[in-house]
């Protein structure tokens, strides 16, 4: 029974981490750029009451075990980096990573961190902005004349001014890409910083040693699918229901066993 309500209090917690990351999940279905978190789990310890292929005592050997386990234990929450759906937008500025990769962007304290969310602006001296106010990296500045902003699909930034029949070029917008992607650290706002799990960035024009192309006047829907995690989400709470039941009933169970003893 001890071991009952240990089993059904850790599926409980499970659940519930399970059902916390589904709320996260279907509250960013409108996040530009947001991938989706997929909980993992592990089952725990057994305890071993008999082991398959022991021998009683009678010289017979046991063709099946005879062990309980301990219940289940989170893991991990993997990133799911599929492509979100695209929605045109229209702005000179929005832009969508069509494949691998990821755009670079300053953070605050000076590091470096990587973004799927190309909803860029201008702040007041004319560079390339998140909405957070991150620098974009390389970073590239629109002359504040510009009468139009060309970003092609190497990433390459051209404007035309007034009074000039060719457009000039300003820069080139790079992208990174990561052996392993879900070992980046989530900061939130969009972004991620890298960590010994991720491996280093890879850098590259957008295009090459695979990584994605640029679509300007796009951005990236989140990757969330609403019906997969509501169906998520009702299973979890009735595997918690389920769950503290079993917690109730070996309470119950034990409630009886203390009142035979009176």
């Amino acid at each position: 029974m001890m071991r009952a309500l240990f089993t059904g209090s850790s599926g409980m917690r499970g659940q519930q981490f399970k059902i916390d990351v589904t709320a996260n999940n279907l509250a960013n279905v409108n996040t530009t750029g947001f991938k989706a978190d997929r909980p993992e789990f592990v089952d725990l310890l057994y305890q071993h009451l008999r082991r398959p292929g022991g021998t009683s005592a009678t010289g017979v050997q046991w063709p099946t075990a005879l062990q309980v386990g301990l219940g289940v234990n989170p893991t991990s929450t993997a990133k799911l980096f599929t492509q979100g759906s695209l929605v045109a937008t229209d702005q000179q500025l929005d832009m969508v990573i069509e494949g691998d990769g990821f755009f670079q962007v300053q953070l605050p304290d000076g590091s470096t961190g990587y973004t799927r969310d190309g909803s860029f602006k201008m702040d007041m001296n004319g560079d390339m902005v998140t909405n957070e106010g991150y620098y974009l990296l390389p970073n590239i500045t629109i002359p504040e004349n510009a009468e139009l902003i060309t970003i092609s699909a190497d990433g390459t930034v051209s404007v035309n001014l007034p009074d000039q029949v060719e457009a000039t070029e300003l820069g080139q917008i790079t992208l990174v890409r990561f052996v392993n992607p879900q070992g980046l650290k989530a900061l939130g706002t969009n972004a991620f910083a890298e960590t010994d799990a991720s491996g280093p960035p890879l850098e590259d024009t957008p295009g090459n040693n695979g990584l994605g192309t640029i679509r300007q006047g796009y951005l990236e829907n989140s990757n969330v699918s609403v019906v997969d995690e509501l169906v998520g989400l009702i299973v979890g709470q009735r595997a918690y229901e389920a769950n503290s039941r079993s917690v109730q009933t070996s309470d119950e169970m034990l409630q009886t066993a203390v009142n035979l003893k009176r």
